[in-house]
C-alpha cells in the first residue's frame, strides 16, 4: 500500500487537512477538509478560538478515514508564527490565546527597549523587530499583570499547543520557537536574557525538538472519536513558512524565495544566522529551518492588504479575485504607492481608508476607486520585493539569480509578472501547496521514507509544475522605484510610525 500522511496546515484566515500520498518519488495531494479561522474579539482583545480549531482538526482526521477511506501513517500540524497558549501544571489551557494582531502591543516596543536596548535585543535574538513578536507579547502581558501567567506551567506555541491537545505531550518545536525572539540565533537553546527583559520565567518553556521528531501517539479518546488507529503525531517544521521553504523546488545556491500568502516572507536559505549591525538596521530576521539551516528573511505585509480591502468591498460589490485583477489592468500603474509595512495596515478598521490616509499623509493624490486601490497594492508589493531583494544582495555579497514564489500567491499571475518585472529576475511560481507538501514530506522523512532535504525538494520538483515568468520592459520601473523609495521615507514621518 502506498504510504499516506495527513497534514494540517492552518493559516490566520483558514485551515486545511491535506492528505499526501507518496508513489514512485511523486507526491499526490488531496484536500480532505477545509475550514475558516478568524480572530474573535472578546472584552476588547483579539483571540484565537483554539478549541474550535482543534475540533476542525478532529473533523479532518475523521473525514480522512470515513469518507476518503485512508488510514494515515501519521499526522502533523503547521501554523503561523509567534502566537502561543499557556497550560497549567494539571494540563488545563489557561484562557484563549491572544492573536498577534491584538492592539495591546501597538506601542510596546519603545517600552521594551528601555529595559533592553535595540542592539542587545537583536544580537541575542537575531529577529526582525515587529510589535507582535512573542517576546513583545509576553512583555505586554507581564506589564499588564495578567493573572493567567500566575497559574501557567508551560508556554506552547500554536502548533505545539495543538500537538499537546492530540497527544498530551508538551514540547516546543524549533522552527516555530525561532519566531519568538526567545531562542539564541541558529540554536535550539533558550536565551535567558530575553526572558528576564520580558519579565517572564524561562521555566515556562519546554524542551526544544528539531523538525522531524516523532512526539508520540494520539490519545485513545481521539482515536475513538475519529475512528483512527493509534498513529504518531510528528513535530514537522511547525512554522508554516519553514515547511514551505523546505518544499521550494530549488537546487544549488543564489536563489531566493517569496512565501506568498497573508504575509510575504522573502529571503534566502543560509547555512548560518546573519546577525550584524547591518542586518539589524535593515530589520532582517533569522528563523530556524530544516537541518540546521537559517531562514534569513523579511516579513512583508502581503495579500492581507488586498484581502482586507476585499472584505470592505464585499459589503457592496462581491468581486472575484479575477475581477480585481481585471480592474487593476484598467488602472494607471504607479499612480498611487504605499509602504506595505506601514504599521497602520496591521489591523485597521478599514483597509481602503487606511490606504487613502497613507497616500494623503505622504502628499500623494488619494485613490478613489476600488481599481485604483487594488493597483496601488499590487504595484507597491512588487516594488517592496525589489527593495528587499537589493537589501538581501547587499548583505550576502552576491546577486540573486532566480526567485521562487510559493504558496497561494503563486496563483496570482498578475502579481507574479509584476514581481518579475520589478526585480528583473526570472520568477518560478509554485507549488501553491508548498506548506502542506513540506509538512507531509517531513512526516515521510521522520518515518523513514525519505532522506535528505534535497531529496524532499527533488520529490516536489517531480510532482508539481512551476510556472515561469520572465521580466518585461513595458513599464518604467526605474522611476517607479525612485518614487517608491521617496514615499517610504515620507511614510516614516507619519505620526506614531514605529
Amino acid at each position: 500500500m502506498e504510504p499516506s500522511f495527513l497534514a494540517f496546515d492552518i493559516g490566520a484566515s483558514s485551515g486545511r487537512a491535506i492528505l499526501g500520498t507518496l508513489s514512485e518519488n511523486r507526491l499526490r495531494l488531496t484536500e480532505v477538509h477545509r475550514f475558516s479561522n478568524s480572530m474573535m474579539q472578546l472584552h476588547g482583545h483579539y483571540h484565537w478560538n483554539i478549541y474550535s480549531l482543534f475540533s476542525e482538526l478532529k473533523t479532518g482526521l475523521a473525514k480522512c478515514i470515513r469518507e476518503f477511506g485512508v488510514q494515515p501513517l501519521s499526522l502533523a500540524i503547521d501554523t503561523w508564527g509567534v502566537d502561543y497558549g499557556l497550560v497549567t501544571s494539571d494540563g488545563l489551557i489557561a484562557g484563549l490565546p491572544f492573536a498577534y494582531r491584538d492592539h495591546r502591543t501597538d506601542h510596546v516596543m519603545p517600552d521594551f527597549f528601555r529595559v533592553m536596548d535595540e542592539e542587545t535585543t537583536y544580537r541575542l535574538s537575531g529577529l526582525q523587530f515587529m510589535q507582535f513578536n512573542t517576546v513583545f507579547q509576553l512583555f505586554a502581558s507581564a506589564q499588564a499583570g495578567l493573572s493567567i501567567h500566575k497559574i501557567a506551567d508551560s508556554l506552547l506555541f500554536t502548533p505545539d499547543l495543538l500537538n499537546f491537545m492530540f497527544t498530551g505531550i508538551r514540547k516546543n518545536e524549533y522552527t516555530i520557537a525561532s519566531t519568538s525572539a526567545l531562542l539564541k540565533p541558529g540554536k535550539a537553546e533558550w536565551e535567558p536574557e530575553m526572558f528576564r527583559a520580558a519579565g517572564i520565567p524561562v521555566e515556562l518553556m519546554e524542551t526544544v525538538v528539531k523538525p522531524g521528531t516523532v512526539l508520540g501517539p494520539i490519545l485513545p479518546e481521539h482515536c475513538a472519536e475519529t475512528g483512527c488507529c493509534e498513529i504518531p503525531c510528528v513535530a514537522v517544521a511547525s512554522h508554516d513558512t519553514a515547511s514551505a521553504v523546505a518544499a521550494v523546488p530549488a537546487s544549488g545556491e543564489k536563489w531566493a524565495y517569496i512565501s506568498s500568502g497573508t504575509w510575504s516572507l522573502m529571503g534566502i536559505e543560509s547555512q548560518v544566522p546573519l546577525v550584524s549591525e547591518t542586518t539589524r538596521k535593515l530589520n532582517f530576521t533569522n528563523e530556524g529551518g530544516v537541518d540546521g539551516t537559517t531562514r534569513f528573511l523579511k516579513n512583508i505585509m502581503g495579500m492581507w492588504l488586498i484581502q482586507q480591502c476585499k472584505v470592505v468591498w464585499d459589503t457592496r460589490n462581491c468581486y472575484s479575485w479575477d475581477e480585481i485583477v481585471q480592474m487593476c489592468l484598467q488602472s494607471e500603474p504607479f499612480a498611487f504607492l504605499i509602504d506595505p509595512d506601514y504599521p497602520g495596515f496591521l489591523n485597521p478598521a478599514s483597509m481602503p481608508e487606511a490606504i487613502r490616509e497613507f497616500c494623503r499623509s505622504t502628499g500623494q493624490l488619494v485613490p478613489v476607486t476600488e481599481a485604483q486601490i487594488a493597483r496601488c497594492v499590487y504595484d507597491s508589493l512588487a516594488l517592496k520585493y525589489r527593495y528587499t531583494l537589493q537589501q538581501i544582495e547587499e548583505v550576502v555579497g552576491y546577486s540573486i539569480e532566480k526567485l521562487h514564489v510559493i504558496g497561494g500567491g503563486a496563483n496570482n499571475q498578475f502579481l507574479c509578472q509584476l514581481t518579475a518585472d520589478a526585480t528583473g529576475l526570472p520568477v518560478l511560481a509554485g507549488p501553491v501547496e508548498a506548506t502542506a507538501a513540506g509538512n507531509i514530506l517531513m512526516q515521510a522523512r521522520a518515518l523513514g521514507y525519505l532522506g535528505s532535504l534535497q531529496e524532499m525538494r527533488d520529490v516536489v520538483a517531480a510532482s508539481f509544475e512551476s510556472v515561469g515568468y520572465q521580466p518585461g520592459h513595458g513599464l518604467d520601473w526605474e522611476n517607479a522605484f525612485l518614487k517608491f523609495r521617496e514615499i517610504m521615507n515620507d511614510g516614516k514621518n507619519i505620526p506614531n510610525y514605529e
